[in-house]
C-alpha cells in the first residue's frame, strides 16, 4: 500500500499509543497505520445538500 504522504511515522505511533496505555511493537503499529490510512483514503466526506428553494 503506497501513500504519497505519511505524516505519522511508525515510531511516533508507538509513542502516542504508549502514552495512552497501549503497548504495541513496530510491526503492530505499521498495521494500525496502514488501516487508518486506508480508512481515510476511502472515506467520503458528507456532501452539502442542495435545496431547491433558497
Amino acid at each position: 500500500m503506497n501513500f504519497i504522504e505519511k505524516n505519522v511515522s511508525v515510531e511516533k505511533a508507538v509513542i502516542i499509543l504508549s502514552k495512552n496505555g497501549i503497548q504495541i511493537d513496530e510491526k503492530e503499529a505499521k498495521i494500525i497505520l496502514e488501516l487508518l490510512y486506508l480508512v481515510s483514503k476511502n472515506y467520503d466526506k458528507p456532501k452539502e445538500k442542495k435545496t431547491l428553494y433558497p
